[in-house]
């Protein structure tokens, strides 16, 4: 869920598209645009919270989590 979220964090505070976030933390764009879109529908739900970061995950911060994730697993 953590992953999710800010992966979902990424996409919003970007400005840049699904397909292009996807594509870089290896996942298809179909799975996050889902993400992001229940995420859009339900934005005070209790899954959905800001990080307390000052700055937003940057796209490299975002491609090296997704790689230590996988590779923990």
């Amino acid at each position: 869920e953590e992953y999710k979220r800010q992966t979902v964090e990424l996409v919003l505070s970007s400005g840049r598209s699904v397909t292009s976030v996807a594509k870089e933390l290896g996942l298809r764009d179909s799975v996050l645009r889902r993400w992001v879109d229940k995420v859009r529908q339900e934005p005070t739900s209790a899954a959905w919270r800001p990080t307390t970061q000052a700055t937003p995950m940057s796209a490299d911060q975002a491609s090296e989590l997704a790689r230590l994730r996988q590779e923990n697993e």
